[in-house]
């Protein structure tokens, strides 16, 4: 029997349930289906095109190394493409891992029957999670909203499954279909903005082991006590690789309960904070799944009638890293040229957004998604709405970063900001983080024109704290 694999967001060839199942049953077609219009309102952004691009091409490498190669299609409808497909290669199986954002599932849902009704055969796997969205439920069997709870219940069932193997070789069809060039996908800009993406990471799989080792290896055991400070790159960068299924989450969760027990963490390598980061992804998803509307709207209704402003300008030099907040304009600065941003500063920049600004979390939501190499539905849609305090277990909508206090906090010496915000490396760290309360002769001294060479503080973060405050009340339960 001749099954066509489809590749979505698991691009690699260990832990693959889809690709080993039918593997087992005999020649195998790999297939990606590039087609965007079915991601509704959130087709992936430029960053994601970029990365997806680097990744298929490893994944095509590591597949001819098996004796294999991904077929690409181009176009708007999976059903058509995938009946194209097994017409062309006389295929009788179409097999997948699953995706759960609200337009996948709903389309998944109908694509499955068509095909049987077309005569082929037609299943689907989890290779994505560790436990589906559904199987993590209440004392009462309905969706959870409280992070401490869900991932409580969701370690009492146990450990996940263990990793299914590498497919190492894959047996071939008696004819190929016909080929699509990568680049008839046309995922790269046609304007080269992609350096900085291209200096800071390494899709593939390779690259996904690579800094699975290196934060085991380095980061791991002060992670619980650094991971907060973005001077240090003590997190473990995984979330594109994970994101595009370069790695599973059971292969990160094994590799780390196989370095807590080398190192003699047996008792406590479960409770680990970088595990529970592994919780935090289950949870967006959970969330994802069981409240299909939040993407676009609040989780807790009221918040639907908060008095947003409008402010064009304000947004523009949000995104640019011009709101003359240092640890704000470093992180958006680094997210532009690199695809990611620190999450302590993903909170920082979050917050001056919505709270700050009065700008809603919907627009900050939209830059992220665009920008970001990990940009993830789930995770997306869990950091903003935590931090318009309108999501599930979210930070209360009071509860208003203050990004001098932050920046002195979490980046006490100054080297995230003097990197991403050069024009301020030569000020005394005392004045690094609010640069308009230096001395006039402090600020020349380090070459600084206020209003020139960076901007004023676009807000008194005082008085925007108090309008946040008063906006906030406006709202009824």
């Amino acid at each position: 029997m001749t099954t066509i694999v489809w590749f979505r967001q698991d691009l690699r060839l260990t832990d693959n349930p889809a690709l080993l199942a039918a593997a087992a049953a005999g020649p195998v077609i790999p297939v990606y289906l590039y087609t965007p219009s079915e991601d509704g309102a959130w087709p992936p952004g430029g960053a994601s095109r970029w990365w997806l691009h680097q990744s298929l091409q490893r994944l095509d490498e590591d597949l001819r190394t098996a004796g294999s190669r991904l077929c690409l299609r181009v176009g708007q409808d999976s059903l058509a493409l995938l009946l194209e497909l097994a017409r062309e290669s006389g295929a009788t199986a179409v097999t997948w891992n699953r995706r759960y954002e609200p337009e996948r599932i709903a389309r998944d849902r109908v694509l499955k029957q068509a095909l049987k009704e077309a005569g082929l055969a037609a299943t689907s796997h989890n290779a994505s999670l560790l436990r589906e969205p559904w199987e993590v439920a209440s004392q009462t069997g309905g969706p959870m909203q409280v992070f401490t709870p869900f991932w409580r219940r969701s370690l009492a069932l146990g450990d996940p499954a263990e990793p299914l193997p590498q497919a190492r070789s894959l047996a071939a069809p008696s004819g190929w279909p016909a080929p699509t060039a990568l680049e008839d996908l046309e995922l790269l800009p046609r304007i080269e903005w992609t350096r900085g993406l291209q200096d800071a990471w390494q899709p593939g799989r390779r690259g996904a082991l690579k800094q699975l080792e290196t934060f085991l290896q380095n980061s791991f055991e002060g992670y619980s006590e650094q991971r907060n400070r973005p001077d240090l790159g003590a997190t473990s960068r995984l979330s594109p690789h994970l994101h595009f299924g370069e790695i599973g989450p059971r292969e990160v969760y094994q590799a780390t309960r196989l370095h807590g027990l080398a190192h003699g963490h047996a008792q406590d390598w479960r409770q680990s904070q970088f595990i529970t980061e592994l919780g935090w992804r289950e949870f967006a998803y959970h969330l994802l799944y069981h409240f299909p509307q939040t993407p676009e709207q609040p989780l807790r209704a009221k918040y639907a009638g908060f008095p947003w402003k409008t402010d064009a300008a304000a947004l523009r030099a949000w995104q640019r890293g011009l709101t003359g907040y240092p640890i704000v304009d470093a992180g958006l600065r680094e997210l532009w040229t690199t695809g990611w941003m620190h999450n302590r500063v993903r909170m920082i920049t979050a917050s001056f957004l919505v709270k700050d600004l009065l700008l809603p979390w919907n627009a900050g939501a939209s830059w992220f998604w665009d920008t970001l190499v990990d940009a993830d539905l789930a995770s997306n849609t869990l950091g903003w709405q935590w931090a318009a305090g309108c999501g599930a277990d979210a930070a209360p909508y009071f509860r208003i970063f203050n990004p001098i206090l932050q920046g002195r906090k979490f980046d006490p010496e100054g080297h995230y900001v003097r990197h991403w915000v050069p024009e301020l490396a030569q000020l005394p760290t005392e004045w690094l983080h609010e640069p308009w309360n230096a001395s006039p002769a402090t600020l020349q001294n380090a070459g600084v024109q206020l209003g020139a060479t960076y901007p004023r503080p676009l807000v008194d973060h005082d008085a925007a704290r108090q309008e946040a405050l008063a906006a906030l009340a406006t709202l009824k339960d």
